[in-house]
């Protein structure tokens, strides 16, 4: 299955997509069987045309591949501006912290502070323990 998302782009772009894969909802397309030459040329058609799009404007394609991380190959121009990584054969979306997070929240949550118990506390009673009640 060969799926590709598009954000903002010209008429062309879609177009395009849609006579070749079927536009199963606004900006998404699917095949369920491409052959690799055709999505690469596909792809070619797609970067020829990049300089067309605006700055939040760009075209996902994924496709499902053996040799890549977490079985997915994929290939973007424009948006998204997320950097992928591979992890130990996963992708994984790295991206900077902001100011909507609270790096001291994000701290604290690292090193997390035991709450204290109390030694009737029903979470520490044994088995032979919980038959008679808390220990006196």
């Amino acid at each position: 299955m060969t799926v590709a998302v598009t954000r903002n782009t010209p008429d062309r772009f879609n177009g395009f997509l849609a006579s070749c894969m079927h536009d199963i909802a606004p900006g998404v397309y699917v095949a369920p069987r491409m052959k690799k030459a055709v999505r690469e040329r596909l792809w070619t058609v797609m970067l020829d045309w990049s300089e067309l799009l605006p700055s939040d404007g760009g075209v996902v394609l994924f496709w499902k591949s053996r040799t890549a991380p977490s079985g997915l190959g994929m290939r973007f121009v424009g948006w998204p501006k997320k950097e992928l990584v591979e992890h130990e054969g996963v992708w994984l979306t790295v991206r900077a912290l902001t100011a909507q997070h609270d790096v001291e929240e994000l701290m604290e949550l690292e090193d997390p502070e035991e709450p204290e118990v109390a030694p009737d506390d029903p979470i520490l009673w044994t088995a032979d323990a919980q038959e008679s009640g808390p220990s006196e």
